[in-house]
């Protein structure tokens, strides 16, 4: 069994996982757009991403952009879950996770462990735990 995140994004999903890529050193998997679907979406929306993959070593979710007609709404519902081992890498990923964006829970020393929670500057949800 495998269980994985599907994110959602409002046209910017391509903008989202190039940055995720680049910060944890993953590749871009399965990428389709809406191009050739039959689908009804307008023109202006045909080279957005109806499906891609993040894939790594120890990365693995998939993200598309939904319809212009498919309303996002960002809520607390759900997280992306991140566990380090080193707490310098735990640290750097985090100030990058929350740059533009919003923290709630500065990452610090817990009774677990270090941890911190933050909204990206694409709305993603994460919380980033380090047992050291």
């Amino acid at each position: 069994m495998n269980i994985q995140a599907y994110l959602a994004f409002n046209g910017n999903c391509q903008e989202a996982l190039n940055f995720y890529s680049e910060l944890f050193d993953a590749k871009i998997q399965n990428r389709q757009t809406y191009e050739d679907k039959k689908i009804d979406v307008p023109s202006s929306y045909r080279q957005k991403l109806q499906h891609a993959e993040l894939k790594g070593k120890g990365v693995n979710f998939m993200a598309y952009d939904a319809a212009p007609d498919t309303p996002i709404n960002h809520g607390n519902q759900i997280h992306m879950s991140i566990d380090f081992n080193d707490l310098e890498k735990a640290k750097d990923v985090f100030e990058t996770l929350s740059q533009n964006g919003k923290t709630h829970h500065n990452f610090r020393e817990r009774a677990w462990g270090h941890f911190g929670r933050c909204t990206d500057k694409f709305g993603i949800n994460w919380m980033v735990n380090c047992d050291h």
